[in-house]
Order: structure tokens, then sequence, then C-alpha cells
């Protein structure tokens, strides 16, 4: 197989070294690891069909990779399977500024795009917290969000179309033009996880700045006076373009990491509001939130003085998960979703079980969609605080479903919430879900054993994980 790789890509673009392969036993969800078979770097569509359709003939499993900066395991091997990374595959293709579309690699870093064109008055709207680092692909593949999404959308709202190399090596380009007629077949593959194929080209919506953007901090004594203005917020018909909060932890965090802004230290939430648009209209939506604010005993709420204040705080707001580092030698990011409303309930929830199980939790959050991002921290050295963060991290996924919200809002399923999906989704529904898959990933070749439970119900899918989990 080696042979046939290196003949296809040449010697450069092939590892297969076992110290060559460490790199590549996980994404940034570390608490599972395996060695991949080899890792592949094709450089565009053909290469990746090539690829594909030698380790389908050989019935080698394969995984798509972008930046590896997943949370759920999605681009963790199992063992053996032959990694296929788009890292090389990083070219913005073209822009069409008149139609508002850019056309990118997978590879191509997600704030690349709104650098190419922000001198134009154009940016792309997808915005995770890795964006200097993610890769478009990757975040087609987890449909991931980012702070704004709670009025821009996440990225399937602003993907029109992909070119992707299926399971069997065929090549298939899907939607290309807003409203397509037909089923949806760009919104079946974004989210999707790398299960259905590999996406190696996407076009993507490019939006026009806003007139004017305008940022409002908050701090409050209380979280469940943070959580209520958060409501009150959208109740008073407010559509902010990002809500977000922290707690005492994450705040500590943050005051610890690369961008401290100087939040006093007991306090307990910070909350982040924007507004953006018709520079005309902005003043008298900051009023309302102030306003909001101060009817729920806040400390101190103040627009942002300046451009430079406000970087600050979304600097030290979109670094608070690798913050978390400077308190704890580990940690479990996790990403439920929940109604707004229920958010003082579920923080209480929350702080429940860190205590039950033993363990720190600190919250980072898209308060304004009810996208909650406990992260547990623990001690991988200590015997059992592994286990305890883990079941600590299912108990919350569990309370999120109970109160009528998700397992996950963009972080994806992968390895690390299969079996979460079943708190979420009958039997039957599961069921469904993998028919949907076998339609086009029929001998789980593509990413196996990632985002549905086992059993699957084909036989021969069955037979294919037992053979994987074996090392057959």
């Amino acid at each position: 197989m080696i042979e046939e790789l290196i003949r296809l890509l040449g010697k450069d673009a092939v590892l297969f070294r076992k110290e060559d392969l460490l790199a590549y036993e996980c994404d940034a969800y570390t608490l599972e690891k395996a060695q991949p078979r080899a890792v592949v770097f094709p450089k565009d569509t053909e290469e990746t069909a090539e690829v594909v359709r030698l380790l389908n003939r050989m019935k080698i499993p394969f995984i798509p990779r972008g930046a590896g900066t997943g949370l759920s395991g999605g681009a963790t091997p199992r063992g053996g399977e032959v990694i296929i990374s788009l890292a090389r595959m990083n070219r913005l293709l073209s822009v069409d500024l008149p139609n508002r579309i850019a056309v990118v690699q997978p590879g191509y870093i997600n704030l690349h795009l709104t650098q190419a064109v922000s001198d134009r008055g154009y940016y792309y709207a997808p915005d995770p917290s890795s964006q200097q680092a993610c890769t478009i692909g990757g975040n087609v593949g987890e449909n991931a969000g980012g702070a704004h999404c709670l009025k821009y959308g996440v990225t399937t709202n602003h993907v029109l179309g992909i070119k992707v190399v299926l399971p069997d090596g065929e090549v298939a380009e899907l939607g290309g033009l807003p409203d397509t007629p037909g089923y949806d077949l760009v919104g079946l593959f974004v989210g999707s996880e790398g299960t259905m194929g590999i996406v190696t080209e996407i076009t993507v919506r490019l939006m026009k700045k806003p007139e004017g953007v305008r940022t409002v901090l908050a701090l409050f004594d209380r979280v469940e006076d943070a959580s209520e203005a958060v409501s009150d917020i959208i109740a008073a018909g407010i559509l902010p373009a990002a809500l977000e909060m922290m707690d005492t932890l994450a705040i500590e965090a943050v005051e610890k990491g690369t961008f401290p802004v100087g939040y006093p230290r007991d306090v307990e939430a910070v909350l982040l509001v924007e507004v953006d648009g018709v520079e005309a209209g902005l003043e008298e939506q900051i009023r309302r939130i102030v306003d909001v604010c101060r009817k729920h005993r806040v400390r101190e709420v103040r627009p942002a003085a300046s451009e430079e204040e406000r970087a600050r705080w979304w600097a030290n707001r979109k670094t608070a998960f690798g913050a978390v580092g400077t308190l704890s030698p580990d940690y479990l990011v996790q990403d439920g979703v929940i109604p707004r409303s229920r958010l003082p309930e579920v923080l209480a929830r929350v702080a429940e079980i860190g205590k039950e199980k033993g363990v720190r939790i600190a919250n980072v959050f898209h308060a304004g969609d009810g996208n909650l991002h406990p992260l547990i921290l623990f001690d991988s050295r200590v015997p059992g605080e592994t286990e305890r963060a883990v079941q600590a991290g299912s108990a919350i996924l569990k309370v999120c479903v109970d109160v009528g919200g998700s397992i996950t809002g963009e972080h994806g399923v992968g390895l690390e919430k299969r079996e979460e999906m079943k708190y979420l989704l009958t039997e039957e529904e599961l069921e469904v879900q993998t028919a949907v898959r076998e339609v086009f990933n029929p001998e789980d070749l593509c990413n196996p054993g990632k985002m549905l439970p086992r059993p699957a119900r084909c036989a021969e899918v069955k037979k294919h994980a037992k053979d994987q989990d074996s090392g057959g």
C-alpha cells in the first residue's frame, strides 16, 4: 500500500514511519489516541480521488483531516486507517465580489478568507474561536459556529456548493448556486464529519462588512443575573451579532492568559454583547442593552471606548480555551445546547455535577443561542480523575437534552459523543441516519466509527467495525 501511495503522490507526500505518525494519533480531543497506518498529502481533487480509489479497492479505511483543531475526535484514528490530510490543499481558488462568493480548497484557513477580502469591504461570517488555525474544510465537516452565529448562522448557512470525493473515488459537484432546486445535498454533507466523503472544493457566501459595530461589556456579581439579562436582551427585540458569557473560573483563566484585560477577580460573570448594522441605529441599541443589564443588578456596564479596547475584549474571550491550561494540566471541552431561558438552572446543575464528580468546571459559552462550553478541569496523572471528567461531561450533556437541547452545537460528535447520541435520538432515528450514511459510504471505509453509536444496522458494517476494533 505504501509503495502504491508513493507512486501516486511522491515520497514527500506520504508518511508511514512510526515517529512521523505520532502527531496524527488524535486531534484536539486528546483522551483517545491510536496510530494511523499512514498519512498522505494530496494537492488537489484528482490526487485525492486516486488515493481514495486505491484504498477502496484494498478495503483500507481512511480519514479526512484538516488542521487537527477538532474537539470531538472526528479526525482521530481507531488504529490502522490512512489519514488523508488536506493541509496542502490550502488555496483561495477564486473570488467573485459582485456575486459575493468565493471558492476555496478545504485546507484554507478560516481567518485568511476574511483577510483576503477585508480591504474591499467584505468578510466571511463563521468565526470559530480557533479561526486563526482551523480550516474551512474542517468547519464544513463539523458545521462549525462561532461567537457571531447568533445573528449570522453557522457554516451550513454560508456554504453554497461543494466538490466532494465519494468513498468509492467518484467525484461529485453539489449545489453551487443559492436556492438550487432539488434535495439539499450540500446541507446533508455539511456537518457529516467526513463520514460521507471528502470535500475538496467549497463555494462560500461572503458578507458585506456592516457600517458600524459596537460592543458592550457587562460585569455581574451573580451568574443568575447575567443569564436573565441574556434572555431579556433577546426578549426586548434586540438581535445582537454576538452575546458571550464567561464565569468566575473562566475569568480567572483569561486573566492569567495571553490577553488579560483587568476583570475583577470577584465577579461571577462577564457578558460581551455586540451589535452591528446601520450606524444610525447602533447607539439606541446600546442604550437599550445597558438599560436591560441595569435592571438585573449589573455591577458595571459600558461600551468599548475604542476599537482597540473592543479588540482586546474579543482577543481575551477567543483565547479562553487555551487560557484554561493555566489552571489545569488537562481539560475536557463539552459542547451542549440548551434553550436560553433554562440557562440559570442548567448552570446550577453543571456546578452540582462538578461537585459530585470532584472536578472543577469553567463555563465559556455563546449565551445568545444557548451553546454551552463547560471546560472540565482534571489531572490525568491522578488515578480516576480522567474517568470522572468524562462522566461529568456525559452527565452535562444528559442535562442539556433533558431541558430540550442537544449534545452538540458546533464541535460535532466524533468519537467522544457517539454513545450520547442515544440521549437525543431513538434507535429508529439512529437506524435512519445509518441508512443515509450507507447510501454514500456503504462499507464504512470513510471515517469509520464516528458519529453514530454501535451497533450499526447493516450486518456488513457490523463486521467491518468488529474487524477494525480488533485491529483487522
